[in-house]
């Protein structure tokens, strides 16, 4: 069954929509190109991952916000309510509160170990073959969660 929402809502890119793609798709691989011509300044993966740990809260702050609201979660959740009704607001609740439990409960006690996911943590305290099987579960149920609701 069709859902008449959507029948007259399909169209093609035109001319200009390819021009903007385009242009979009070569301005972010010039500065990829660029910076892998001439950043060559980070040479271990502490200096590529964690800026040596030298960078201030804002920028880091920022990156998290840019890669917790992706795109699609962006474009999707209006026609998720649109759709389905106003209960997705309830997600709302756990996408205020993690990033702060995160920030004040779990980001000082990893900063303090110098440690960077909770992966590591698991191989601080347990022995090796506990800490794969754990990381190997965790994996595959974030897989499997992320398969289940898309």
């Amino acid at each position: 069954m069709s859902d008449p929402v959507f029948e007259d809502s399909v169209s093609n890119f035109g001319a200009w929509d390819y021009v903007v793609f385009a242009l979009v798709l070569a301005v972010s691989a010039g500065i990829g190109i660029y910076h892998a011509i001439a950043g060559g300044r980070q040479k271990t993966t502490q200096e590529f991952l964690l800026a040596n740990r030298s960078m201030s809260a804002v920028p880091v702050a920022l990156s998290v916000l840019a890669s917790f609201f992706s795109a699609s979660t962006l474009l999707g959740t209006p026609a998720e309510i649109y759709l389905e009704g106003t209960m997705y607001w309830m997600c709302v609740w756990g996408g205020c509160l993690a990033p702060l439990l995160g920030a004040f409960v779990f980001g000082p006690f990893f900063f303090k170990l110098k440690i960077v996911s909770v992966f590591e943590v698991l191989s601080l305290s347990l022995s090796l073959s506990l800490s794969l099987s754990l990381s190997l579960f965790l994996s595959l149920s974030g897989t499997f969660t992320s398969l289940c609701i898309a």
